[in-house]
Formats: structure tokens, sequence, C-alpha cells
């Protein structure tokens, strides 16, 4: 089964990149809520939080620190910034690789 945010870390599909080290990937949402939207991705293809592992405690303490290393970057650390990750349809996962929304710089209006 085909992921996107896979083939975005491979190279295989497009996004406009904002971060990476050797576990994870940031880049732009291509549907932004917040004037700052990034996710924030493990290399490692973990489903959804419901899939990790003991093993996996290292990568997704590199998705924290990709996280404040990026909201300095891009100007948000000091107002404020929202991390969030769901898990499940219900919640509105939509692709099934574990991913981290990073929102800041003022939320849209829907």
């Amino acid at each position: 089964m085909s992921c996107i945010f896979c083939d975005i870390i491979t190279g295989k599909a497009p996004a406009q990149i904002v971060y990476q080290d050797n576990d994870a990937v940031a880049f732009y949402d291509i549907n932004p809520k917040a004037k700052v939207h990034i996710l924030i991705v493990p290399r490692k293809h973990i489903a959804s939080v419901n899939n990790v592992e003991s093993g996996d405690q290292t990568v997704l303490g590199s998705l924290f620190l990709a996280a404040r290393n990026i909201a300095e970057t891009q100007g948000i650390a000091e107002k404020g910034y929202r991390l969030m990750v769901n898990t499940g349809s219900n919640a509105g996962q939509i692709v099934y690789h574990l991913h981290m929304h990073l929102l800041g710089g003022g939320v849209f209006d829907d």
C-alpha cells in the first residue's frame, strides 16, 4: 500500500520541506489551517499512535525536538504554537502515517 508521506520522505512526491534530520521530516501542509501549518513526520512508517512501540521512544522525542526547532525558525516560538496528533478516522486522521501538526502565527477562520 502506498503512503504519500513515505513518498515525500523518499523524494518520490513533491513537498516544501522545511526541516529534516535522521528521524524526522517536516513540510508545509497543503491545506493549511493556520498561517504556519507544518506537518512533522517520522522517517519510520508508523501508521498511528495506536501502532507506536516501546522502541519508538527516540523517534517520538525527535518529533518534539523538531517542532521546537521549526517553531523557532518560523518565528512563532515566543508567542506560542499548537502541536496536534490525530489518531484514527474519528479524530480526523486522513493519512495513516503518524504525523504532528504544528500550527502557529494565528489560526485561520473557517
